[in-house]
């Protein structure tokens, strides 16, 4: 396994475990309905799905090269 590819494989567990995290806040913030605490969730829903998208691209750009 070369280097990029482990980089792209820690990239996307990251963006996994970060995925968790945040729907994990969202729950949470619905459960206490508390419209501040649902932005934050939201907002970090959506950094972990482009982190998830930047590292399979990644991915695939490393098996095409």
């Amino acid at each position: 396994m070369n280097i990029k590819k482990a980089r792209g494989l820690l990239g996307l567990a990251g963006a996994v475990a970060g995925a968790v995290g945040a729907f994990s806040g969202f729950r949470n913030a619905r459960a206490k309905n508390d419209k501040l605490m649902l932005a934050n969730a939201i907002a970090s829903i959506a950094v972990a799905i482009t982190g998830a998208a930047l590292a399979a691209r990644a991915l695939r750009k490393d098996e095409l090269a």
